[in-house]
């Protein structure tokens, strides 16, 4: 029977996504999924893991930021630029890694839909207002719903292959650094809503495990919206601790149990603390 934490808020999830669900609820508190980002198509980051450790990790990240729809290429910069050009062609090595290796994540650095330059992702490289693009009937409404079909067209084909795919939008919504969050969290928390509304029930992505990546509780969308919580930290480098508040505060955010995941990390946590009360028989 199935639990709390491993049931779909999507009650048409696919099959594939009732899979993940249930595996990752099982591990917790027993085991560690590991991941990797990529930015290129080259993945750069894969080689160095291969080279270093000779293994591979169970999930691999891709960056969707060439697939925006709006990238300003009048009025950039050589920095941005390079940044998209070896991005292009990401969603291939995705289709690869998916069909032979293991499980996917998408992150989607979303130039803005409407106006900006350069890396316009960034809220100080656009004048886009996201207040304005959760009113429908503007033109900001309009950009944002433009953008999210064109994504949607290309996440369908994973869907009819029947591949799940960890979908982390809007992600470190509770900072202002990214035009979506930049007007707050009630703006942050609608964006994300109209954005799993539209997936959902327009497109039918049912093949999307929904992650929501921030711990302050006034950005959470609800429960009825997130299969995954997470959070993206930064330690300084070689400080590895056990993460148990970042933790706390992360799960304090839900009326519910929910999965809970490490989005993005610099220094890897330290597991001794809860693999030795597991080992003492203790409660983690």
């Amino acid at each position: 029977m199935s639990n709390k934490i491993d049931r779909p808020v999507n009650p048409d999830a696919q099959q594939c996504v009732k899979n993940v669900m249930a595996y990752l609820s099982e591990i917790t508190y027993h085991k560690v999924v590991t991941g990797q980002h990529t930015k290129t198509m080259a993945m750069e980051e894969l080689q160095q893991n291969r080279k270093i450790t000779g293994k591979e990790p169970a999930l691999l990240g891709f960056e969707l930021l060439s697939y925006s729809p709006n990238i300003n290429y009048s009025d950039t910069d050589e920095e941005c630029m390079t940044e998209v050009t070896e991005n292009y062609g990401t969603l291939k090595r995705a289709w690869e890694w998916a069909e032979q290796k293991g499980l996917i994540t998408f992150t989607w650095h979303w130039f803005s839909p409407l106006g900006g330059r350069s890396k316009s992702f960034f809220s100080r490289n656009t004048d886009f207002d996201a207040g304005r693009a959760v009113i429908e009937g503007t033109s900001e409404y309009r950009a944002l719903l433009s953008d999210m079909d064109m994504m949607a067209g290309l996440l369908r084909s994973f869907r009819d292959k029947g591949i799940p795919v960890l979908w982390r939008p809007f992600h470190e919504g509770d900072g202002d650094w990214f035009w979506w969050g930049a007007k707050g969290a009630d703006t942050v928390k609608k964006l994300y809503r109209i954005m799993y509304d539209r997936y959902t029930n327009v497109h039918k992505l049912n093949n999307l495990i929904w992650v929501w990546n921030a711990p302050v509780p006034e950005c959470y969308p609800g429960d009825d919206r997130v299969d995954i919580i997470s959070r993206d930290m930064y330690p300084e480098a070689h400080v590895h601790t056990s993460c148990a508040e970042q933790y706390r505060q992360l799960t304090e955010i839900t009326s519910q149990p929910k999965i809970t995941i490490i989005g993005e990390i610099g220094s890897l946590p330290d597991l001794t603390p809860y693999t030795t009360k597991k080992q003492a028989g203790q409660a983690i």
